[in-house]
């Protein structure tokens, strides 16, 4: 199984995920998202398998946002159309960290008990 961790060093869920993985002893890569954005096909991978238990991409979307961003207000308003693109564009406003397992699973936040069911 190959974890990938998106975030920022300066996150602190970002640092409970990584801290999480290394206390089980699982191998993971941590993608800073300050160097490197997710990929187009990284990130439709994560919105369909947040979508599967959301019950929509649009649901998906919405729960990927980080509305206390500081960068909130650029998406805030947007029709619901427009939210998406300017979320890939501004992978700032995404909710940290992104965890991926595989190409089928993933989670927006720090959610151990989804992260336990994986293994």
């Amino acid at each position: 199984m190959a974890i990938q961790i998106f975030g920022t060093n300066k996150n602190f869920d970002c640092k409970k995920a990584q801290m999480w993985f290394k206390e089980r002893r699982i191998p993971f890569q941590f993608i800073d998202l300050k160097e490197k954005n997710m990929s187009r096909g990284e990130f439709d991978s994560v919105v369909q398998s947040i979508a599967k238990t959301a019950g929509s991409r649009q649901e998906a979307i919405n729960q990927m946002i980080d509305t206390k961003s500081k960068d909130y207000a650029s998406i805030a308003y947007l029709d619901e159309s427009d939210i998406e693109e300017k979320l890939f564009e501004n992978q700032n406003l995404i909710m940290q960290p992104v965890v991926r397992n595989g190409k089928t699973n993933a989670t927006v936040g720090l959610k151990p008990k989804i992260w336990e069911t994986w293994f």
